[in-house]
């Protein structure tokens, strides 16, 4: 993967100062600006001629992706060396942030769309993140396999889904005591509630929402949810039908 022509992988320094003023616990901040300027190049460069973000401006993307995804950070459930896994990462999201602010945790990025996975991969690779994975596959069958059943410590997501969802697609891939930290743009108090009835369904239990704001304004809430005993093995049920139809939840 090359960079764009013209396109200077470094971040202008407004948006190093976003990036540093966002309270990331971040390892190496002079290493990670580096990575995060050719990231920002490289997914301009590939959303040129494939659909992976609507973004097209080094602001947004550093405050909508880099930023955001960073905020999984909030809490410090994140620190050490962690197996993490990234369900419906997309371009990378959180996954590719997290791996540059903690170079410990070791994270597979899940998506089943290919094309996403291998820009996932190429960007990974040139930014030198060889703890990341990349993996296409959708989580309900992946949920299955005994290699990544209850293999995982954290998992994260970045808008995916609604919460009862996530629960099912989610907890089968945490270890007991593992969480799960899902990330939530808007959550109402019925998606909420049907989230921790679906958790405790499938071996799991809430144990905090944190609600903020990023720079631009938008409202975020990260939910995180603890795995405290084992997920029945009729879960996550078969592909396609935690969508359609999720645990205790009739969204209209």
């Amino acid at each position: 993967m090359t960079l764009p022509q013209g396109l200077a992988p470094e971040l202008q320094p407004e948006h190093q100062a976003l990036l540093r003023s966002s309270g990331a616990e971040v390892a190496d901040w002079d290493t990670a600006l580096g990575q995060f300027g050719h990231l920002s190049a490289l997914l301009l460069e590939a959303s040129a001629t494939t659909n992976l973000t609507a973004l097209r401006n080094e602001r947004d993307i550093v405050i909508k992706h880099f930023i955001d995804s960073l905020t999984c950070l909030r809490g410090g459930y994140l620190q050490g060396q962690l197996r993490v896994l990234d369900i419906g990462t997309g371009a990378g999201f959180p996954a590719l942030p997290l791996a540059i602010a903690q170079p410990d945790l070791q994270i597979t990025a899940l998506d089943a769309t290919r094309k996403k996975v291998d820009f996932v991969a190429r960007a990974a690779g040139y930014l030198g993140l060889s703890q990341v994975t990349a993996l296409a596959a959708r989580a309900e069958d992946l949920g299955r396999a005994a290699e990544h059943r209850e293999a995982y410590d954290r998992v994260v997501t970045r808008a995916v889904a609604a919460l009862p969802v996530l629960a099912e697609l989610a907890l089968p891939f945490l270890a007991p005591g593992g969480l799960l930290l899902a990330q939530k743009a808007d959550l109402s108090p019925e998606e909420l509630d049907a989230g921790l009835r679906a958790a405790q369904e499938v071996g799991g239990e809430g144990v905090t929402v944190d609600r903020f704001h990023l720079p631009a304004g938008d409202a975020r809430s990260l939910v995180i949810i603890r795995k405290v005993a084992p997920t029945p093995e009729r879960y996550p049920r078969r592909a396609g039908m935690p969508a359609k139809q999720p645990l205790f939840w009739r969204a209209t």
